[in-house]
């Protein structure tokens, strides 16, 4: 628009200053004849001046300027050599102001000045006025009363998020907060379902572990209170007392290891993060074997090994042992007369991996899958027999994952079994492997 407002100016001044061109001298008679041959201009006012900005001629008769200085700026301005242009918006019309120096040998002689309001264009930019500042109220409306609603909406999901917290605080995991959408309070809703549910599955796992470990420390204690009721109510000899007596002291002695198992459990469970080491896993197979030897011997079991030094692990070496110890014991208390186990080493550029295979009874494949659950027994005849508690492949697979490692485990029914428990390898430098 007021590109087109220039262009337009500047056509008319153009026309008239080019009327002017070849005088020496403006006049008040000169420049009247140059107007009324060029007819009316469509502006509202047109004034021409001299050389030192005296109107000559004014079209606008109620308050005529002729024979005056007109000190406008942009008649200045044109005086100077200088085209001029302005143009506003005022009083509900759109005003142009423009000047053009009327040039003759080089130098001007006067100006043509040109002043128009344009209520046409006026009234568009007052509708355009209005039409902005009625969207800019609408506009205002709609942002306060979504702000509005946001705030209720948002108000009442952070009410329900902190109600469900409460609810959980009180134990009540089951609670769960039921939320649509994909904005923050949605996601955090999904973390806090997500949380709930862990919490409720510990508590169950706890609850189960308090029945199981109740469970299981009531049979030697009512083994223990039924052999001393017997003793004390029967008149027996001395050999059968002894013989009471050596089980009252086998049911303590199981119950002893049932609580020392569960207490590490616990410790396990409760440590912060254990200080790490660099383990030679064939040293703690040669501690592992001392100690176990006596006891192979005894159920005449041949225990075996292979394995060369520089199987370094970071781990800790008490719970590398507490792994080897639990799986080799395991092996030789539930194996077949006459049986054997065998503990080998392997490593690779990445891995050192465990084997302790045994000749024993096996676990049936759809007792795989429960063997590490605390207090599980694939036959509890026998494990009780031999002294198990359920808890030694619960506390080996424990400590294999607290020390990045993985367990695994293959069994065929009356051929026997292989655990096989992989550790992350750790280079030494300048270490030797050395045959065992």
């Amino acid at each position: 628009m007021l590109q087109a407002k220039y262009a337009s100016a500047q056509d008319k001044l153009q026309l008239v200053a080019s009327s002017f061109s070849g005088l020496d001298t403006l006049t008040g008679e000169s420049a009247e004849q140059v107007i009324s041959v060029l007819g009316d201009l469509n502006v509202t006012r047109l004034i021409v001046t001299d050389a030192e900005g005296r109107a000559l001629y004014d079209s606008y008769e109620p308050e005529s300027a002729k024979g005056k200085l007109v000190l406008f700026s942009e008649v200045v301005q044109a005086l100077m050599g200088n085209d001029a242009f302005y143009c506003v918006y005022r009083g509900g019309t759109l005003r142009s102001y423009a000047a053009m120096p009327v040039i003759s040998y080089n130098e001007p002689v006067g100006c043509v000045y040109i002043m128009d309001y344009d209520a046409e264009q006026g009234q568009l930019i007052a509708d355009l006025e209005t039409n902005i500042l009625r969207s800019s109220v609408i506009l205002e409306a709609a942002i306060l009363i979504f702000s509005v609603f946001f705030s209720i909406v948002s108000s009442g999901r952070m009410r329900k998020i902190i109600t469900s917290m409460r609810l959980a605080r009180e134990g009540e995991y089951t609670h769960k907060i039921k939320m649509h959408g994909s904005d923050e309070y949605a996601m955090f809703a999904e973390e806090f379902n997500k949380l709930t549910d862990r919490l409720q599955e510990s508590e169950e796992m706890q609850r189960q572990f308090v029945s199981d470990a109740s469970h299981e420390l009531k049979t030697p204690l009512a083994s223990i209170k039924l052999l001393s009721d017997s003793i004390l109510q029967n008149e027996m000899d001395a050999d059968t007392m002894r013989e009471f007596v050596a089980d009252i002291g086998s049911e303590a002695e199981r119950l002893n290891r049932m609580s020392q198992k569960l207490l590490m459990l616990s410790r396990r469970e409760d440590s912060a993060g254990p200080e790490h080491e660099v383990v030679d896993v064939g040293d703690v197979v040669s501690r592992v074997f001392r100690m176990l030897v006596p006891l192979a011997d005894d159920r005449q079991i041949d225990l075996t090994g292979s394995w060369k030094r520089g199987c370094t692990v970071l781990s800790m070496e008490d719970d590398v042992y507490q792994i080897i110890f639990n799986l080799v014991e395991n092996g030789i208390k539930y194996n077949q007369p006459q049986g054997s186990v065998h503990v080998s080493l392997e490593k690779t550029a990445e891995d050192v991996t465990i084997s302790v295979e045994d000749t024993g009874f096996g676990i049936p494949e759809e007792a795989l899958g429960h063997i590490f659950e605390r207090f599980y027994r694939v036959d509890k005849a026998r494990s009780r027999q031999a002294g198990g508690s359920g808890l030694g492949l619960s506390i080996v697979r424990e400590l294999v994952q607290r020390n990045y490692g993985s367990i695994g485990v293959r069994s065929e029914v009356g051929k026997g079994t292989r655990f096989m428990v992989v550790f992350p390898y750790f280079e030494v430098e300048g270490e030797n492997e050395n045959a065992e």
